[in-house]
């Protein structure tokens, strides 16, 4: 489905009591998403039918002030599609960020930090 970089991080990659979760992005082609063929394709393949960014798809956790995603409730992960779209957090400065940025840095601190790449161009 055209999906050839995915980058990973979250808690599990940090210096933290209890990982919770894996964060990430993976780079698409924007037609794919927009046109919705990118979720049909995943869903496709997924047993449980998780995968959509819709807002109103958010549930919460018991626990967490956060709603989380289906993908969330049923792997404990987060991806985005990344096609070069603002992510909608910001750096300190207030600049907007996008993915590959915000990925990037520490969300408690603002320090930069690692994120692993998995797979590569065609």
């Amino acid at each position: 489905m055209g999906v050839h970089e995915i980058f990973v991080d979250g808690s599990f990659a940090e210096d933290k009591e209890h990982p919770n979760d894996i964060d990430g992005y993976f780079v698409c082609d924007m037609r794919m998403l927009v046109s919705g063929t990118l979720e049909r394709e995943l869903n496709r393949l997924d047993p449980f039918k998780v995968w959509t960014w819709d807002p109103a798809s958010r549930r919460p956790y018991r626990g967490s002030p956060k709603a989380q995603l289906p993908m969330w409730h049923r792997y404990r992960v987060e991806l985005y599609p990344h096609f070069g779209q603002l992510c909608g957090i910001k750096d300190k400065y207030g600049n907007d960020l996008e993915f590959p940025s915000a990925f990037r840095m520490s969300r408690r601190d603002g320090r930069p930090r690692g994120i692993i790449k998995i797979g590569g161009a065609p």
